[in-house]
């Protein structure tokens, strides 16, 4: 930049301010969506009620009251509720929370508008997939916080394995939410997850144990999601060991879903 004799007015070179159109990097187009995606969860009241509110109340009510059954080997009932609890947070915000907000989404057009733009339509989905993660390990903080002040005594050998079904079944859930807001209506996909959510509670392993279920059913929660990181997270925290068939289940459950969001998904 220089200045004019004449004027003494400054002088840009050629080219200054050439437009230099072109996407963004494709990490800070990922951290602004992901960012955005965690400030529109946070900010609904219902969303922090199904995530964070009604997991937190069953975990003090299922650990404090005898409401549910648990096995008989089990000395404190936090140590088996805990667990499930925190699978019940995952299915809530990964699964539930997502299809439901996939589904607004498409209803009000914004994600025909975001396809629109530089941002990818995979960097899209996992921006989503970032989103629940932070909001998950926002829940186990609270809600593992929460079942130490109750009395739970974790297995320390056992936390890596935790969170890699953690990792697992957030991505199996955002795949089956994605999977089912990007193929119904809104109002449709409100009503179906919530059904969905409250079904798999009670008889997918989560509030009831498969040993207190009907034979056949029992015979399919273990390779049910809900089921699936249920056992898993209680084997990883109770024994120490990560059982490796609910990892294989949560990863079947996500390549499959994400197989069909790929042909089913519409932006409108």
């Amino acid at each position: 930049m220089s200045t004019t004799r004449a004027t003494g007015r400054p002088r840009f070179e050629p080219g200054t301010f050439t437009p230099a159109p072109g996407r963004g990097r494709i990490p800070t187009m990922l951290f602004t969506h992901a960012r955005t995606e965690i400030g529109l969860t946070l900010r609904h009241g219902e969303q922090i009620l199904l995530t964070l509110l009604i997991p937190l109340a069953l975990l003090v009510g299922m650990s404090v009251l005898d409401v549910v059954p648990v096995p008989d080997d089990v000395t404190q009932r936090v140590d088996w509720v805990a667990p499930r609890i925190l699978a019940l947070a995952v299915m809530s915000s990964a699964f539930t929370g997502q299809a439901i907000a996939l589904g607004f989404d498409r209803r009000y057009g914004v994600l025909k508008r975001l396809a629109a733009t530089a941002l990818p339509r995979w960097l899209l989905v996992l921006g989503k997939l970032v989103a629940a993660l932070v909001v998950v390990a926002v829940q186990v903080v609270v809600l593992g916080g929460t079942a130490l002040a109750l009395g739970w005594s974790p297995t320390g050998s056992g936390l890596a394995g935790a969170l890699l079904l953690l990792v697992t079944g957030t991505v199996a859930f955002g795949a089956l939410g994605v999977l089912l807001g990007g193929a119904l209506r809104a109002e449709a996909v409100l009503a179906l997850a919530n059904i969905v959510w409250f079904v798999l509670l009670l008889a997918g392993g989560i509030v009831i144990g498969p040993d207190n279920l009907p034979g056949p059913l029992a015979a399919v929660v273990p390779y049910l999601p809900s089921g699936a990181l249920a056992d898993g997270l209680q084997s990883a925290f109770a024994d120490g060991v990560l059982a490796w068939p609910p990892v294989a289940v949560l990863s079947a459950w996500a390549v499959a879903a994400t197989a069909l969001a790929t042909r089913t998904t519409k932006l409108t």
